[in-house]
């Protein structure tokens, strides 16, 4: 009897034994595969950042034009792979990014190569939050993580289309901070998308605007301003003020309504 008992503690030992060596071989792994792929995006980013700029760019005008005309699927190709790391890893240069794929495929290919590459390298975030950067994430955004994760437990995915369309929160702490909350993924694809596209609207305009990257290189933004693109991100800066004061109408509005059943419900009691 003692025997069996030795036994079925030694078993319960080494089960427990072989199970942190697993987790601690998971947690190396995960660990390893983070640095591999820091390192490589990384190297990448400062092996073209040069390239990349709009001055560089601005050099090879003519060139960009005619291998676009000549290979303008590869083109869609490598403009979303560039534009989905660019984002995904924060770095910075989208906004410049928006203006280029904007002048380059024109307003309709533009905007929707922006707004699904976009989206995808936020989502690459929040996917690497929620699965390999948990831990580096709750220590490094504390109270904020806190406040957020109180605000989408009470507001929901409304809560993340606000903060798409207000940048209070820089993009990539939405896309981590939101990793480690309870939403999906499908719905965090969704709603940043939405969120997001208004502001993309406007800078693809700007971009398709733009007569040349050489122009836009020299004068930044000041030097393709036009009335309309004045009147557009005009627009772009009242709206989310509007949509915020349409959203708190509708929460009163919402909240009204359960007082007034609560009423109710006790007059009838």
């Amino acid at each position: 009897m003692g025997s069996s008992k030795h036994i079925h503690g030694s078993n319960i030992i080494h089960n427990a034994t072989a199970a942190n060596r697993n987790t601690w071989y998971m947690n190396r792994s995960k660990k390893l595969l983070l640095l591999l792929l820091a390192a490589i995006v990384l190297g990448l980013f400062f092996s073209f950042r040069d390239e990349l700029s709009l001055h560089a760019i601005a050099g090879q005008e003519i060139a960009l034009r005619e291998f676009q005309s000549q290979y303008a699927t590869l083109s869609l190709i490598i403009a979303f792979i560039i534009y989905a790391i660019v984002t995904g890893a924060s770095f910075p240069g989208a906004a410049g990014l928006s203006l280029l794929c904007g002048w380059l495929f024109g307003l309709g290919t533009g905007l929707v190569l922006v707004s699904f590459a976009s989206t995808t390298g936020a989502t690459i975030a929040f996917l690497m939050s929620r699965y390999f950067f948990r831990d580096f994430v709750q220590a490094r955004l504390g109270e904020s993580l806190r406040k957020i994760n109180q605000a989408f437990e009470s507001e929901g995915a409304s809560y993340l289309f606000m903060l798409r369309l207000i940048p209070a929160v820089p993009f990539f702490v939405v896309n981590l901070a939101m990793g480690l909350t309870s939403i999906r993924t499908r719905t965090f694809w969704w709603v940043s998308q939405l969120g997001m596209l208004p502001g993309t609207v406007v800078y693809i305009y700007a971009g398709d605007s733009v007569p040349s990257v050489e122009k836009l290189a020299e004068n930044g933004l000041s030097g393709i301003m036009t009335p309309r693109l004045w009147i557009a991100f005009g627009i772009l800066a009242i709206f989310p003020y509007l949509i915020r004061r349409l959203y708190a109408s509708f929460i009163n509005s919402q909240g009204d309504s359960i007082d007034q059943a609560d009423e109710v419900e006790s007059t009838g009691k």
